[in-house]
């Protein structure tokens, strides 16, 4: 997997409204790629991280925004895609210990296939993920290995690389980035993460306590920033 790949002119960016991958696709924009962005309704808990998805693509100017629509609900198997409660309240070392039951079983493998699928379709070879594997809730498939694996994989998958030789990247610019660290490069872009969304419920406002809340409050306390998001609430 090629954590600095060259320019391209078009890339296909997993866009799920959260502030890792409103980040990732800030500095893909910045890197001069054309950017099409795609989303999923897999059964997830609430709908409000489409919304704010489909904000983060119009504000990072995406040439198309597709969101594909399947049903994980149907085996679930996740605290996400099934009615196991969240955790909530749980600190940096109980978040480490184990994989917690909001990982939702191979997600990011589903959702690097549909991207694999549209980056042929549109002449990308380039497929931009948000993974992060310092602040990643323990989730397997945002390790570098599993990135690396499938990048090995879609090398062989289609008639784009079997006829036409092209490479496909899967290109993770936050892997080794902390929470904080991503903050501060968005910011330095321009990223409005008043429309992000990280909280695993969609109420109105962010409840806060679940993992990927205390996560986003850690980074933008360590970068010494102020939550836009947070601000806007009050």
């Amino acid at each position: 997997m090629n954590t600095n790949p060259s320019k391209a002119q078009k890339a296909v960016v997993l866009l799920s409204g959260g502030l890792d991958s409103a980040t990732a696709a800030a500095i893909v924009k910045s890197e001069s790629y054309e950017i099409y962005a795609v989303s999923f309704a897999y059964g997830q808990r609430h709908s409000k991280e489409l919304d704010c998805a489909r904000q983060v693509g119009e504000a990072i100017g995406a040439v198309d925004h597709i969101t594909v629509e399947f049903d994980l609900r149907k085996w679930g198997g996740s605290a996400l895609t099934s009615n196991i409660d969240v955790p909530l309240d749980r600190d940096a070392n109980l978040m480490s210990s184990d994989i917690p039951v909001t990982y939702v079983p191979a997600r990011n493998t589903i959702f690097l296939s549909f991207a694999l699928s549209y980056a042929e379709v549109v002449g990308a070879d380039t497929i931009v993920i948000g993974a992060n594997q310092l602040d990643y809730s323990g989730y397997p498939d945002c390790r570098e290995e599993f990135l690396r694996a499938f990048e090995a994989m879609a090398n062989l998958a289609t008639k784009a690389t079997a006829v036409d030789g092209r490479h496909t990247r899967i290109y993770a610019p936050l892997l080794h980035l902390s929470k904080a660290e991503i903050i501060k490069r968005g910011t330095e872009l321009g990223v409005d993460y008043s429309l992000t969304w990280s909280c695993y419920f969609g109420l109105d406002e962010p409840c806060g306590r679940c993992d990927s809340c205390t996560l986003r409050a850690e980074g933008f306390r360590q970068a010494g920033l102020r939550d836009p998001r947070q601000a806007r609430s009050e």
